[in-house]
């Protein structure tokens, strides 16, 4: 007798939406606010998820009764991984056919993050427009460097700003400019007078900072411990606005990269270099999925991005 592919491997018989239900259910924490979201009726989600457990081989979900949520096994946690990201890959092929359909005439999402949106948008966004003039440019902004990667393989993006270093494989990118951090002081500190810093002159001293998740925050810790330098957050703040103000308040000196430093004297603070053979930066680029379809419209931005970021830079630094 003949055996079914789905027989010797009962995994062959998981649909997608099998997968999206456990997603889901896992997100919302119940069947029942599955099935609304998803628009089955809830007898459903359950088949399809007794025909996910029968596959796997495990039972998936914790099913505690009565108003309690509904949490995931340990074997429930690994299958979700993969449905995230299976159902990430769907809606890249989404996202591909629509940009094929589209061509020159369609839309492109560039995702952005503060300093990104607040000084290289500007210069890149005006050169796009004026050799595209059809296509529907979107500006996305968030400031979590790990949303941005996600929301790009996930096809929510078509390309995005990113700090570039340890992407996901899925990930290609083109860098567009190194970007060096600077300490940030009060006017009246001493160190405004200086012509350079090393870490050694943060020792000891408070300093207004970002959230610990940030990759800026992160790359400046790993920069004081490797000089062991101890220098406490007191502040933690995402809006770099509102941190230079904190320092030119004397409420502690905070360290930034230099693109994202506002360049007015309302802050009453100074900005100083580090000294060359201490100084740590951070590489800032394009970065865009690597096996989706990138559109004529993609392309070309990341082209006139590269080519207007080194123009800038290159006057900047004449």
């Amino acid at each position: 007798m003949a055996v079914s592919i789905t027989q010797s491997d009962p995994l062959l018989g998981v649909e997608i939406r099998h997968l999206v239900a456990l997603a889901t259910i896992a997100r919302t924490g119940s069947f029942s606010a599955a099935a609304r979201e998803l628009g089955y009726a809830q007898s459903a989600i359950s088949q399809q998820i007794a025909t996910l457990e029968k596959a796997a081989g495990h039972r998936l979900l914790e099913r505690p009764g009565g108003p309690r949520p509904v949490s995931l096994t340990q074997a429930g946690r690994l299958v979700l991984q993969h449905a995230e990201a299976i159902n990430a890959r769907l809606g890249a092929v989404r996202a591909d056919l629509e940009g094929l359909a589209s061509g020159e005439a369609g839309r492109l999402r560039v995702g952005v993050f503060q300093s990104a949106s607040a000084r290289m948008a500007p210069t890149v966004l005006p050169a796009f427009r004026a050799e595209w003039p059809n296509i529907e440019l979107t500006l996305h902004n968030m400031n979590d460097m790990p949303e941005l990667e996600l929301a790009v393989m996930a096809g929510e993006l078509d390309v995005a700003f990113c700090e570039l270093g340890g992407l996901s494989p899925d990930l290609d990118s083109r860098e567009l400019l190194v970007d060096p951090f600077v300490l940030v002081v009060a006017a009246t500190d001493p160190l405004a007078a200086r012509a350079a810093v090393t870490w050694d002159d943060l020792r000891d001293r408070n300093r207004v900072g970002y959230p610990g998740r940030d990759a800026c925050s992160v790359q400046i810790a790993s920069a004081l411990a490797g000089h062991g330098v101890h220098s406490p957050v007191v502040f933690e703040i995402d809006d770099n606005l509102t941190l230079q103000r904190l320092v030119g308040a004397g409420l502690g000196v905070g360290v930034m990269a230099s693109l994202a430093v506002e360049e007015t004297t309302e802050q009453n603070t100074a900005t100083v270099p580090f000294a060359s053979d201490t100084r740590i930066n951070r590489r800032i680029g394009l970065v865009w999925h690597r096996d989706r379809y990138r559109s004529p419209a993609a392309i070309g931005f990341t082209e006139i991005a590269e080519r207007v970021l080194t123009t800038a830079s290159t006057a900047h630094s004449a």
